[in-house]
């Protein structure tokens, strides 16, 4: 019987599906996720099951939609994971970087955890000491966030795009991937290795050094181009939104309703440069996963949390489910495993990372995941994929204007439901891929319409129904105690 493989998860922050140069994305140098995606399977439709960190997460490592497990927005707590599943099967699970449970130290099932949080924590756990504060005032340096920036007579204009001008190896990303090598060069393990490596970036305040950032900047990258038609037709939770950005500056980000094409250019060019940075500790950790001499038996992951809208439909972050907020790249690299050289195009969601992972390590999921393996996939199975992802969120500092929604997606179109409104979205991805017309009131458009309703009420009856005699907290007894 094989040796159980390593298993190292790479989780990027806000990452798009359009920024991997191996995936279309020809504006951009991603040498080494290229590689991953060369020698591995990319799932082109993996979508997330929540438009935002910490809900998205906690689906991810429990199993459970958003609804199930009651973590639907930002702050709300949860620490139980089945990463417990792994240590009990006799994997040492290690946590580098950012995981964002909550309380954030949290064990979550690891034996070992190197919390690193947002790189902007100016509200919620501003006071938490992460190892990435320890090492900064360790040099005896102060961490460049939002009162450091607001400094600046060009705040409102930056959009949250700041080089890193503290020492190069104490910029966020840097300082996972060094850790991350830094520990796979020092620590022995016996048991075989569960690793999360979670790097803050490229989530705002984008922050690349100064020389990645010029590079981008001499770029012709992709801007955004948002018409007036669009901007006139959005929903009211996203015209509220793009208010209450412009009025409240979240993660460093000081938001324009109507920013310059300069403006622009130069947050896409840092976000992009903030990509490559995390690209190139990409790069520093397979070669130290080479030198420990059990690469040819280690499954490497590598995909994001959720997308960034970037300009795109008047909007920046996350939280309304375009596209460029709930596609995420998802690639899977172990090529005496799994053929590479592979994409798999049917529709899957991130949480199915979930009992995948642990049919790897010979345990089986909990009967009522929500979550699906995607391994018939990964072996060159039949595989047909979900005929809908779900994408939910409920109202949260930068949401405003809606206090819940819900996503369904099929292969050809995306509904959006408004808690309480009579408004909401509707987009035909086939005819019209940029959802710019909302076809939520078009008469042609009522069957689909009432069919992908049909569909929303039946995935709420089937997840209650699955999920009954679910044996799973989100949040442990000691982690609840030290909430109180």
């Amino acid at each position: 019987m094989p040796a159980a493989p390593d298993i190292v998860f790479i989780i990027t922050d806000q990452q798009r599906y359009d920024t991997i140069a191996a995936l279309g994305a020809s504006h951009m140098d991603t040498p080494n996720i290229d590689r991953l995606a060369r020698n591995g399977v990319s799932f082109t439709q993996c979508h997330v099951t929540a438009p935002s960190c910490v809900p998205c997460r906690a689906s991810l490592f429990t199993g459970y939609y958003p609804h199930t497990n009651g973590v639907l927005a930002n702050g709300q707590p949860w620490s139980r994971t089945w990463v417990s599943d792994l240590a009990a099967a006799g994997y040492h699970c290690v946590n580098i970087g950012k995981m964002h449970t909550i309380p954030y130290d949290a064990k979550a099932g690891f034996h070992e955890r190197f919390v690193v949080e947002n790189k902007d924590r100016y509200l919620e756990g501003r006071w938490f000491l992460d190892e990435w504060d320890k090492a900064l005032a360790s040099h005896g340096l102060r961490k460049q966030q939002r009162e450091e920036y607001r400094k600046r007579t060009d705040y409102k204009d930056r959009l949250g795009a700041f080089t890193w001008d503290l020492p190069p190896r104490l910029q966020s990303d840097n300082f996972v991937g060094d850790t991350a090598c830094w520990w796979l060069d020092t620590k022995p393990v016996e048991k075989p290795l569960f690793m999360t490596i979670g790097f803050p970036g490229p989530h705002p305040p984008f922050d690349p050094t100064p020389e990645v950032a010029e590079k981008y900047m001499s770029r012709n990258v992709p801007v955004p181009d948002v018409s007036d038609e669009e901007l006139a037709d959005l929903a009211a939770p996203w015209a509220e939104k793009r208010r209450h950005d412009v009025e409240v500056d979240h993660d460093s980000v000081s938001w324009k309703l109507d920013p310059t094409e300069d403006e622009l250019h130069r947050m896409r060019a840092y976000y992009y440069a903030n990509v490559e940075m995390i690209d190139t500790q990409v790069g520093r950790i397979l070669d130290a996963l080479e030198a420990r001499g059990n690469l040819q038996n280690t499954i490497i992951i590598f995909t994001s949390d959720h997308g960034d809208n970037l300009g795109d439909h008047g909007l920046i972050q996350k939280w309304a489910p375009y596209e460029e907020v709930t596609r995420v790249p998802l690639i899977i690299s172990a090529p005496d495993r799994f053929k590479g050289g592979r994409d798999i195009d049917a529709l899957v969601q991130l949480f199915d990372l979930g009992p995948t992972i642990l049919e790897w390590a010979g345990v089986e999921p909990d009967p009522s995941f929500e979550a699906v393996s995607l391994n018939p996939a990964l072996r060159g199975d039949p595989f047909e994929g979900r005929a809908h992802v779900f994408c939910e969120q409920a109202g949260d500092v930068n949401m405003t204007g809606a206090s819940y929604l819900t996503m369904v997606r099929s292969k050809t179109h995306k509904l959006v439901h408004f808690h309480g409104s009579k408004e909401g979205q509707l987009f035909d991805l086939a005819s019209e891929a940029g959802e710019t017309r909302n076809l939520w009131n078009a008469p042609e458009a009522v069957e689909v319409k009432q069919n992908l309703m049909l569909t929303l009420m039946e995935f709420h009856v089937e997840s209650a129904l699955q999920t009954r005699n679910a044996r799973r907290l989100i949040v442990s007894p000691q982690d609840a105690e030290s909430l109180q």
